[in-house]
């Protein structure tokens, strides 16, 4: 069974930086594409960011520029978050893709508050 465990999640002020790791059972060079997807209060669940296996990466618009999705070795993926923004207050998931198939982490709550 494919697990996904994020960490690195937690209170910070607007302005300021977190970063999210996803630490996966399996070798992530098995999958499609690698991602993470966020969910605030009240609202759907919207994609982030995504790096295939050949490392091109894709981003939301609303976070261009802002954040960034990398991996280390064959286990580890990253979602650096700078400039954070009130609007970014959400559970963050780290997902993984074979083909039709996304399997999900538990989530990690992001909080951007004074």
């Amino acid at each position: 069974q494919v697990q996904l465990v994020e960490s690195g999640g937690g209170l910070v002020q607007p302005g300021g930086s977190l970063r999210l790791a996803c630490y996966a059972s399996e070798n992530i060079f098995n999958f499609n594409a690698m991602g993470w997807y966020r969910q605030a209060s009240g609202k759907e669940r919207e994609l982030v960011a995504t790096i295939n296996v050949g490392g091109t990466t894709n981003y939301a618009d609303y976070v261009k520029g802002r954040f960034t999705i990398s991996r280390e070795g064959a286990n580890i993926v990253y979602l650096q978050m700078n400039n954070l923004e009130p609007g970014d207050t959400a559970v963050y998931y780290c997902t993984a893709r074979l083909m039709s198939r996304t399997y999900w982490g538990q989530g990690a709550q992001v909080a951007v508050s004074s």
